[in-house]
């Protein structure tokens, strides 16, 4: 992913509306480019620097984004958890349904 994909994807990022192959390259890239990690720091910022003045709350962006990464940083982790344990559940019926097979047919 480059700085250009990037940054049209932190509107999405933002309102949690990535899928998970397109959130891991986010990440890696977010990780490894510290201009686009600022830029999505400053568009996270205003976003909610915004909705908060709006409804008049006090706040902490910093602490809000520092949550943010971290909660998105789970989310991934859980699904990239989900998606390897389908696959070994599948990898197993494969398996069994293979010794089937070769008992009935053997």
């Amino acid at each position: 992913m480059d700085c250009k994909e990037f940054e049209k994807l932190i509107p999405l990022y933002l309102k949690n509306n990535i899928d998970y192959e397109v959130m891991e390259a986010f990440q890696d890239h977010m990780n490894s480019c510290e201009s686009c990690k600022e830029e999505l720091s400053i568009q996270f910022l205003v976003q909610e620097g915004m909705r908060h003045l709006e409804k008049g709350d006090s706040f902490d962006l910093d602490e809000e984004f520092r949550l943010r990464l971290l909660q998105s940083r789970r989310i991934h982790a859980r699904r990239g958890f989900f998606i390897g344990l389908v696959q070994w559940i599948i990898t197993f019926i494969f398996f069994l349904c293979g010794a089937a097979i070769i008992i009935i047919f053997g």
